[in-house]
C-alpha cells in the first residue's frame, strides 16, 4: 500500500506541519518552506531543522516533500523575472536541504506572449543552472504535470519529456504527477481504458522511473477542460473508481501520494484531511 499524506500549513514552526499531519492519519507531509506567493522567505535556523527532524522521527511520519512558491516561472521571455524564479528556485532547493527534503516541486511556467517550444527550452535551460548551482544542497526537483490552464506548460506528457530531454544534470530530477491536472488535461483516469491508456504513455514518454510524487485530487471540471480546481475524493470528475486503480496499482507502491484538497469540515464536523485519507484507504484492495 503507498504511503499517502495531505499538504499541511507551517505556520507556528515546520514542526507544527507534522504534528498536523500526524492528528490526520498521514504517513506522509507536503509543505511550503515559506509564504508560497512571496519571494521573501524568512531563514531557516538550526533550531528550526532540528524541531522538524525530531517531530517527523517523534511521528513517524515519512516522505517530507516540498512545493515551491507560485511566482516563480522559468518559461517567461521577460528575463527580469526569469533571472528572479531562477533565484527564487535555487533558494528553495537550498532551503529543502536544510530542512532533510528530497524533493521540491514546482510548476514547470507559462509562456505567456512567446511560443511553447521558446518556453520549454528556457525551462530546461534554466533548470541546468539552476541544478549546477545547488549541486551541494542535496535537494532535487520534480516536475509536476499542469491542467494547462492559459499558456501554462507541461500539461501534457510530450512538453514533460521535451523539458527532460534535453536537461544535461538529470540525476536530481524527477516527475510529480497531479490526477485533477492530468485528468483536466484530457488523462481519463476515471475510465479502465484510459487509465492504462495514460500510464503507457507517461511511461513510454517520461518513464515511470521519474515518478517520486503523486498529488491525488478530484477534479471540480470536467475532462480535458484545462480547468485546475481540485475536489474531495470521490466528489468530483474523476470519482472513486478512478483512484480505486491508483490505489492498486502495484506500480505505484513505492510512490508516496499526497493530498491537496480543501482544508475544513464536512457537514459531520469531520476534518476534510481525515475524510479523505479514510476514503482513499477504504479503496485499496
Amino acid at each position: 500500500m503507498p504511503k499517502l499524506g495531505s499538504h499541511m500549513s507551517i505556520a507556528g514552526g515546520y514542526y507544527k506541519a507534522v504534528e498536523a499531519a500526524a492528528v490526520a492519519g498521514c504517513d506522509c507531509v507536503q509543505l511550503f518552506t515559506k509564504n508560497s506567493n512571496q519571494w521573501a522567505a524568512k531563514p531557516i535556523t538550526p533550531q528550526d531543522a532540528e524541531a522538524f527532524a525530531g517531530a517527523l522521527h517523534q511521528h513517524r511520519v515519512s516522505d517530507p516533500i516540498s512545493h515551491a512558491s507560485y511566482l516563480i516561472n522559468l518559461a517567461s521571455p521577460n528575463p527580469d523575472l526569469r533571472e528572479k524564479s531562477c533565484g527564487a528556485l535555487a533558494t528553495e532547493l537550498h532551503r529543502a536541504g536544510q530542512l532533510g527534503i528530497r524533493w521540491v516541486i514546482f510548476h514547470p511556467g507559462a509562456f505567456t506572449e512567446s511560443t511553447a517550444e521558446e518556453g520549454l527550452d528556457k525551462i530546461a535551460a534554466a533548470m541546468d543552472g539552476i541544478l549546477i548551482d545547488t549541486a551541494e544542497c542535496g535537494a532535487g526537483l520534480l516536475l509536476e504535470n499542469t491542467a494547462g490552464q492559459g499558456t501554462n506548460l507541461g500539461w501534457n506528457f510530450a512538453q514533460l519529456a521535451a523539458i527532460l530531454d534535453q536537461l544535461g544534470h538529470r540525476e536530481r530530477v524527477g516527475v510529480c504527477f497531479d490526477t485533477c491536472h492530468a485528468f483536466a488535461a484530457g488523462y481519463d483516469l476515471s475510465q479502465p481504458a484510459g487509465y492504462d491508456e495514460m500510464w503507457s504513455e507517461f511511461d513510454e514518454q517520461v518513464g515511470l522511473d521519474r515518478l517520486q510524487a503523486i498529488h491525488l485530487n478530484d477534479s471540480k471540471k470536467g475532462l480535458g477542460s484545462r480547468v485546475d480546481r481540485h475536489e474531495h475524493i470521490g466528489l468530483g470528475a474523476i470519482g472513486l473508481e478512478g483512484f480505486r486503480r491508483l490505489l492498486n496499482d502495484s506500480r505505484l507502491d513505492r510512490v508516496p501520494m499526497y493530498l491537496e484538497t480543501e482544508k475544513g469540515h464536512n457537514e459531520a464536523g469531520e476534518d476534510w484531511d481525515v475524510v479523505n485519507l479514510r476514503t482513499l484507504r477504504d479503496l485499496v484492495g
